[in-house]
């Protein structure tokens, strides 16, 4: 089916959407307020700027942050856990770790109450032999009293039910039988993995999301269908790729960091084409600043993250790292007289000063402002027609200035020198402290503010270049459209090579294949190929800490051809001695888990579609003094959208677009490429 395909990415100021006409290949943006507290009006009315009939949509893809705000701000289900006698408290004591390093302070609440976590009797060995069948009375009338006690949901949490799911699968199914809803999470469904709090945060937290993930889902297709629509609507993992509207409602712990995910995806897509393989992305939203880094086109995947302390998710994750560093993140002076930004935020509502929505303490956005470097004639998102320059200055003046003793542009200057800082060390963490030289990779900034600071990155962090896509506002939305479908396993195996069943191994790829095919066969939607990869979480006898082994695995005929053990021990030391410089000698080898992936390639559409066409102007359309550094410059201000390809702009140069707005700061110069990005980099590096 032809029509339009649209990525809906919902963040904490903005909801951002993208259309692509899969007929002639053109493209449209839109960009409105998030609504909150149900996000779904923002998403509707979003797609409503670009679309009245709904029937014309063949494909919905939404990166939420449903998830990842109800883990943030606690807002989740009231749950229950009915748990193996003896284990009620593994969710509270975690690994004994806390909040602060230094010192015996620290509390930490978790997302099950105390008195909400019932034992039953039953008992599964490591090895999976069943010493005690699980009690299905007892069964029963926890599940009972957990829904006297108010509870939407619930977690089955048994031991070792990795090894032997048989208790644990008895539990839920009696549950099933008698609970209200759907909303029933297995441990052994949700992560069949050694390590029992890992698991047992994992599948607690699955449960806490289910109401609220689930119940905004159905709002949106129900609202989706009442208007027409007929096609497939998917929703972004944070490994990614894309899941099933159903899949995502039985495991919304795969959604905790979706909308971020869609943006990396997007990024590396468009850098890839751009001939650029390594590259470390930016999104600055109106909250937070979301790095990322790109190797050789890859990006890098975490098996396990933790949203907040004590929330542990062990689920396939692209490693982000998120700083309170967004546009609308509150400047202050601490009682030291130090200057901080963030991580509270004004966000949409009532968003920076300049919005005149309530809101008087100043935000990196109102420094922009004040400074010149954003036009309040013409703010992004739609929702105000003029931003309020002097309400902007008027709080920089009273929170920061009077504090430090700074006049209003001095003070201004000092919050971006503080936000920068701050955004530099992100980079810094995903780079330098992990062996990445920024020298080699270029940077990409997007969302609604990260090409405001481009510049300044790569003056504070040494990286040569960045790339400001062509719709950086939507960049998360755009990776919606072309985000593959994936779906990943795990199990454990738990064995030395050298006693490795191999048939026992083979039967696991197969039944991860099998069930990864059969969710992408019920997919309404074209696959260009398809794709099963596994990999082993293998380590030194002795050691905690597992490397990943990726493992080349033929297929025949749909089935596996199971490898050697002299194959796997070979995988086994090339990524060891990759990881760590060197072997250990005499090492006994030992295979942890198997972890699956199995991926449906959806097309991709050519970028260059989204290229400015014909001459277009290469003149500017106005200009304004802009403050840098000490002094003001007058400074031209571009249409950005209607510059031809190949136009280079030197600084200082402002480019307007109606999702952001780009600045080319003095000494640098902009050029644009086949794609519609802009390139910005030193004068002398382009010449």
């Amino acid at each position: 089916m032809t029509g339009r395909m649209i990525g809906v990415d919902v963040g904490g100021t903005f909801t951002d959407v993208f259309v692509l006409n899969e007929t002639d290949g053109t493209a449209s943006v839109a960009k409105v307020p998030t609504t909150r507290p149900d996000q779904s009006a923002g998403f509707l009315d979003g797609i409503g700027r670009q679309i009245d009939d709904l029937s014309e949509i063949s494909v919905v893809v939404h990166g939420t942050t449903a998830g990842t705000n109800a883990l943030l701000e606690r807002k989740g289900a009231t749950i229950g856990v009915i748990c193996t006698e003896g284990l009620r408290d593994v969710l509270e004591m975690r690994r004994r770790d806390r909040p602060r390093t230094w010192g015996l302070r620290g509390d930490f609440e978790p997302v099950v109450d105390r008195r909400n976590r019932l034992e039953v009797p039953e008992r599964t060995l490591a090895d999976g032999t069943i010493r005690t069948a699980v009690d299905l009375s007892a069964v029963r009338r926890a599940a009972e009293a957990l829904r006297a006690q108010g509870c939407e949901a619930v977690a089955i949490l048994f031991a070792h039910s990795y090894a032997n799911p048989q208790n644990e699968a008895a539990a839920v199914a009696a549950v099933r039988k008698m609970w209200p809803n759907a909303h029933v999470s297995a441990s052994h469904e949700i992560l069949p993995e050694i390590r029992e709090f890992e698991r047992f945060s994992t599948t607690a937290l699955n449960a806490y999301l289910q109401p609220e993930v689930s119940g905004y889902l159905g709002r949106l297709e129900g609202a989706l269908k009442q208007g027409g629509f007929d096609g497939e609507f998917m929703i972004v993992q944070s490994n990614g790729g894309v899941m099933a509207v159903d899949t995502a409602c039985r495991l919304p712990i795969r959604t905790a960091l979706s909308g971020p995910a869609a943006g990396v995806i997007a990024a590396g897509y468009i850098a890839s084409s751009a001939g650029f393989d390594n590259v470390i992305t930016g999104d600055m939203g109106g909250t937070s600043f979301d790095v990322s880094l790109i190797a050789e086109g890859k990006s890098m995947l975490s098996p396990q993250t933790s949203i907040d302390f004590g929330m542990v998710v062990r689920t396939p994750m692209i490693e982000i790292t998120t700083i309170g560093a967004g546009g609308g993140s509150i400047a202050w002076v601490d009682k030291g007289g130090l200057l901080n930004i963030g991580p509270e935020s004004a966000g949409s509502d009532p968003g920076p000063v300049a919005y005149g929505l309530g809101n008087f303490r100043p935000t990196v956005t109102d420094a922009n402002v004040v400074l010149g470097r954003i036009d309040p004639e013409n703010p992004i998102g739609g929702k105000l027609t003029r931003l309020d320059v002097e309400a902007a200055a008027t709080a920089i003046d009273t929170h920061v200035g009077a504090p430090l003793n700074l006049d209003t542009l001095a003070a201004a200057e000092a919050i971006l020198r503080v936000a920068n800082s701050r955004m530099a060390g992100a980079i810094r963490l995903v780079s330098v402290e992990r062996g990445f030289d920024p020298k080699r990779f270029a940077f990409m900034p997007f969302g609604g503010g990260g090409a405001l600071h481009a510049g300044a990155m790569l003056a504070e962090v040494g990286i040569a270049r960045a790339i400001v896509p062509r719709y950086p506002g939507v960049t998360s939305a755009l990776g919606c459209v072309i985000a593959d479908m994936r779906q990943d396993f795990v199990q454990t195996i738990n064995t030395l090579v050298s006693t490795l069943d191999e048939k026992a191994l083979a039967a696991f790829m197969q039944s991860h294949a099998d069930q990864g095919m059969a969710l992408l066969d019920a997919a309404r939607t074209t696959f260009e190929a398809r794709e099963v990869s596994f990999e082993l979480d293998m380590a030194y006898i002795g050691q905690t800490h597992t490397v990943s082994v990726p493992i080349t695995v033929a297929m025949e005929n749909g089935g596996v051809i199971t490898p050697t053990q002299d194959q796997i021990e070979e995988a086994f030391d090339t990524a060891y001695q990759a990881t760590f410089g060197r072997l250990l000698k005499n090492g006994v080898r030992r295979i942890i888990n198997l972890r699956s992936a199995v991926t449906g390639k959806r097309p991709k559409f050519d970028l260059e579609t989204l290229a400015p066409t014909g001459s277009g102007s290469t003149k500017p359309k106005a200009s304004r003094p802009v403050h840098f550094a000490d002094s003001w410059h007058d400074t031209a201000v571009y249409d950005r959208l209607a510059l031809p390809v190949g136009t280079v702009i030197s600084g200082p140069a402002i480019l307007e677009q109606p999702d952001t707005t780009v600045l080319i700061e003095p000494g640098l110069q902009g050029r644009v490429d086949r794609f519609g990005n802009t390139i910005i980099e030193p004068v002398e590096d382009a010449s």
